[in-house]
């Protein structure tokens, strides 16, 4: 399959295949030939045009193949199989041709296109400037509110902007919060702000990796009142190292492994599927209805034992853990509508048909969080005003002036 352009030119009102033919040409010059050509494109391929391309590149016009522009990626299986890409690969792969039945991914298509609602996610980053460095998350939101039938506005924070900044107005919109991952102390300190907002505010957060040890660390500096709480990543000399680096675990096959801070880094993470028992009655629980999970892992650094007890007699839930009990997996807040933080990353296991549980959940929560604003928010008809519509003069009568 050769990939090439066929772009259409506005002055001339015209597609022009010469791009294609060159690319063509010069793939045949190292002594390549294509089987078909998938031609890049905004508009349909008419018919003579792929007679034309057919004839200059020596294919037949049934594999010059439009691979248009489409509204979401996610129509590109739809639009290559209108195209009879598929068939074309089963004869060339020699596989059986079975009929096609594509009427669970058009359904998918269908419920991005057409959502019944939409709402907005926050995301607080350090890299938001390459927003390609969240594709993972971006695509599991989109996920989410696949399930939920809803449209996904996301809204790139910059994290830094907090430390200088009250989050209230970036935030005081959204639906959502949500802090991924990251390394290194740039940022942090937003991060940790962004994790108190959603907390003092009652609006769902979903915190990950770096999110969920920013929302321990916040946690326990103002409401367990730990002050100058922080991670041993960014301060050696905290008196209070709620996140540390953990030196031995046990992983899923029951082998040690250990670690200290003069290990390599790029061999000191905790990395891959792990196992994670979830605690009764939890929100956790509920969201994945099920009491073990296997999550994908990729840090170095874990809730610090030591302060589980006072983070817990504070309000704070563990309902995620290590098969032994050893290691923190995951956090909520009692007292709070939807807060959960993971050390793990569940973007890694969502796709369009499986949308992760916890993004599921999520969205479907930003959701109920944005009906029930716009129901406090909702302003109240004064009488006088439903008078004034009933043609009620004495109503009329005691109204104020303008």
């Amino acid at each position: 399959l050769h990939l090439t352009l066929v772009p259409y030119i506005a002055a001339a009102a015209e597609l022009k295949t010469k791009p294609t033919q060159h690319s063509v040409r010069e793939l045949r010059a190292i002594g390549i030939s294509a089987d078909a050509l998938l031609c890049r494109c905004d508009r349909p391929l008419p018919a003579e045009v792929k007679e034309k391309i057919a004839l200059f590149c020596n294919v037949e016009p049934r594999q010059v193949i439009a691979a248009r522009d489409v509204s979401t990626i996610y129509e590109v299986p739809l639009s290559l199989s209108q195209e009879g890409l598929d068939e074309i690969l089963l004869e060339l792969l020699n596989l059986p041709r079975n009929p096609r039945d594509l009427t669970a991914w058009e359904a998918l298509v269908s419920r991005i296109k057409h959502p019944t609602h939409e709402v907005k996610i926050g995301i607080v980053g350090k890299y938001v400037e390459l927003t390609e460095s969240y594709k993972s998350l971006s695509e599991a939101l989109t996920h989410g509110g696949m399930a939920n039938r809803v449209k996904v506005k996301i809204e790139w924070i910059e994290s830094e902007v907090f430390e200088s900044e009250d989050p209230a107005p970036h935030l005081g919109h959204v639906h959502g919060i949500l802090v991924p991952g990251g390394f290194g102390e740039r940022g942090t300190e937003g991060k940790i702000k962004a994790a108190q907002y959603a907390r003092q505010n009652n609006v769902p957060y979903l915190g990950i990796c770096l999110g969920m040890q920013v929302a321990v660390i916040e946690f326990a500096r103002n409401v367990a009142g730990l002050a100058g709480a922080q991670s041993s990543e960014f301060s050696k000399d905290t008196p209070h190292p709620v996140i540390g680096l953990i030196t031995e675990w046990q992983d899923q096959t029951g082998a040690i492994e250990r670690r200290d801070e003069n290990s390599d880094l790029g061999g000191s993470m905790r990395l891959g599927g792990q196992l994670c028992k979830l605690k009764s009655a939890t929100l956790a629980q509920r969201i994945y209805g099920r009491d073990q999970i296997v999550e994908r892992h990729r840090h170095r650094y874990e809730f610090n034992n030591e302060f589980k007890d006072q983070l817990v007699e504070n309000g704070m839930i563990i309902s995620g853990t290590s098969p032994n009990g050893e290691l923190v997996e995951i956090i909520e807040i009692s007292d709070h509508p939807w807060f959960i933080g993971v050390q793990f990353h569940p973007e890694f296991k969502s796709s369009p048909r499986k949308p992760h549980p916890l993004f599921k959940s999520f969205i479907a929560a930003a959701l109920d969080y944005r009906d029930k604003n716009k129901k406090k928010n909702k302003p109240e008809k004064s009488a006088a005003v439903d008078s004034k519509k009933n043609g009620n003069p004495a109503a009329l009568e005691k109204e104020p002036n303008d």
